[in-house]
């Protein structure tokens, strides 16, 4: 069984500011960092630290090249990240001193896949291989589609989102996982969390669905099965890549013959420690940490 993951690869500019900039102002920041990024890279380093043999497909930039040397020092296959002449995606982020961020998303190579390269990689792997898809790419609907021909497991967590992930072909997708508000928009239904998973079960009956809720923990549901876990209290500094760091563990752990209330367990233990830490795929936990 193989592990890929189609998606962002990000240089992340991140700028520490003491409030998130209001519309007219100029504001001056205490200091600028540059990470690696990307929901799709994180989501790769996650399931690589917490144990797993993943591949990365995606594309990048001449100057991104050194993200793909992160990757692979991180344990990540890149064989299947594409190089073109063109930007990398960015992002411009700002962080407060209270941990919260705001970020500005450029697509640069995420969004210029083509449906060649979609093709060719997915001729890698075969039926029960696990496919992670994120909405930093264009072509998600084709890449849905072929990869519930090939029989791969697709793990989906549809953010950013957009309007447009209504008209996805999501009956395809055996794993969603979504934030509270990324879960109002796809029930089409406000109320309590509680509520709003089983209006999404409901909607998407042969799904597992695993909606975090920030500060309130987690959610699983399928079928008849209703499972919460709390979050682990830890000192914010940074929240960039929390959830990308969750929904890579809880897979992972998954894989690997986990309970479900095991796996979200531990995805929310590496979320805790992934808080604490600036940055976005540095800040991930490797297995052991948590252990």
């Amino acid at each position: 069984m193989k592990i890929l993951n189609f998606g962002s690869l990000n240089i992340d500019h991140v700028y520490h500011v003491p409030h998130m900039v209001r519309p007219g102002e100029t504001l001056s920041s205490f200091d600028l960092n540059h990470f690696a990024g990307g929901k799709g890279a994180n989501q790769s380093v996650a399931l690589a630290k917490a144990g797993l043999d993943v591949w990365h497909a995606g594309k990048i930039g001449q100057e991104g090249r050194w993200l793909t040397d992160l990757l692979e020092k991180n344990g990540v296959h890149t064989e299947y990240v594409e190089t073109y002449e063109g930007p990398t995606g960015h992002t411009i982020i700002q962080v407060t001193p209270e941990g919260q961020n705001s970020i500005i998303l450029f697509g640069g190579g995420n969004q210029s896949i083509t449906h060649e390269e979609v093709n060719r990689t997915l001729t890698a792997f075969s039926e029960g291989d696990y496919l992670v898809l994120q909405n930093e790419i264009n072509l998600m609907p084709y890449i849905l589609n072929a990869a519930r021909e090939k029989g791969l497991v697709i793990c989906l967590n549809p953010a950013p989102f957009d309007r447009d992930i209504l008209s996805w072909p999501l009956d395809v997708v055996d794993l969603l996982v979504v934030n509270e508000i990324e879960a109002q928009e796809l029930a089409g239904f406000e109320g309590s969390f509680q509520e709003v998973l089983d209006q999404l079960i409901k909607k998407y009956p042969d799904m597992e669905i695993l909606m975090t809720v920030g500060k309130e923990g987690a959610y699983y549901g399928s079928g008849e099965e209703r499972i919460h876990v709390p979050i682990f209290d830890a000192p914010v500094v940074d929240t960039t890549a929390a959830g990308d760091t969750f929904f890579g563990y809880f897979l992972a752990s998954r894989i690997k013959g986990m309970s479900v209330r095991q796996s979200m367990e531990r995805a929310t233990r590496a979320s805790a420690i992934t808080v604490s830490r600036p940055g976005a795929m540095d800040s991930i936990p490797m297995a052991y940490e948590l252990d």
